[in-house]
């Protein structure tokens, strides 16, 4: 069993930026998709950001690329979401997820995620 618990969250000047990490404990790390997903009050939950096992290779959702950066330290296991020029859009519950070691999948997608944290709050300010 893997838990995830985010941290970093709260409250930013639009323009600003923010790095959001998720350290892992139980179960094994080094093998797990991570993924970074939010959810803003009214809205569905909405894939940020992706990385596999070695780290080399990620994805992002269409509105934070080329803003948002993911990045693991499988020895530390530890997950983290680097923000830049946050937009007022930006503001939602963040969470952190990862799937079952060895078990592949694509990282935009829910499903292939077993674990969830409880979530980091980022409010933006315009």
């Amino acid at each position: 069993q893997v838990q995830l618990v985010e941290s970093g969250g709260g409250l930013v000047q639009a323009g600003g930026s923010l790095r959001l990490s998720c350290s892992a404990s139980g179960g094994t790390f080094g093998g797990s998709i991570m993924g970074w997903f939010r959810q803003a009050p009214g809205k569905d939950r909405e894939f940020v950001a992706g990385i596999g096992w070695r780290g080399s290779s990620t994805a992002y959702g269409n509105s934070v690329r080329g803003r948002f950066t993911i990045s693991r330290d499988n020895a530390k296991k530890t997950t983290y979401l680097q923000m830049s020029s946050l937009k007022f859009e930006d503001t939602a519950a963040y969470y952190c997820a990862a799937s079952e070691a060895w078990s592949g999948g694509s990282s935009y997608s829910q499903g292939t995620y077993r674990y969830w944290g409880q979530g980091t709050q980022v409010t933006v300010s315009s």
